[in-house]
């Protein structure tokens, strides 16, 4: 399931696939409303890696990549065993923080979407800074 669809400089956005297995589910075989989330972080950190970040909660000036802010729309229910399509677009980018559109796909079907907002925090302070230059060059130039 590693195979990445989309491509940088496209206009198609970044996408991953996703298997839906048992532990994702609860007792009635319909996924549980947190691990939407979870598939969400997976395709931003594919997408980020892409870029060179291989530990994109931590990058290698020591700033860390936290979610600040997370809107979820949740529209149909997955089920076990679907394959789903996860993509990750940047709506917005500041000098902070990033805001991705995200949304989960089953086939044609939207079943998911969202706006999570990461932020650059200080490790020591835990406060707002600046995202690295050439990260924000990076994430600049597709979103």
């Amino acid at each position: 399931m590693s195979e990445l669809v989309g491509v940088c400089g496209t206009s198609e956005p970044f996408a991953i696939p996703v298997r839906v297995y048992i532990e994702d589910t609860d007792a009635g075989g319909i996924v549980y409303y947190v691990n939407y989330l979870k598939f969400m972080e997976r395709s931003r950190t594919e997408f980020l890696r892409q870029y060179g970040y291989d530990k994109p909660a931590i990058l290698d000036d020591g700033t860390l990549l936290v979610v600040h802010h997370a809107e979820v729309s949740y529209r149909r229910s997955a089920r076990l065993d679907d394959l789903l399509t996860v993509t990750t677009e940047v709506d917005k980018l500041a000098r902070t923080n990033v805001r991705f559109k995200q949304r989960i796909y089953r086939g044609n079907e939207l079943l998911c979407e969202g706006l999570i907002r990461i932020a650059c925090v200080n490790p020591d302070t835990m406060r707002p800074c600046a995202m690295p230059p050439a990260m924000h060059k990076q994430i600049a130039t597709v979103g």
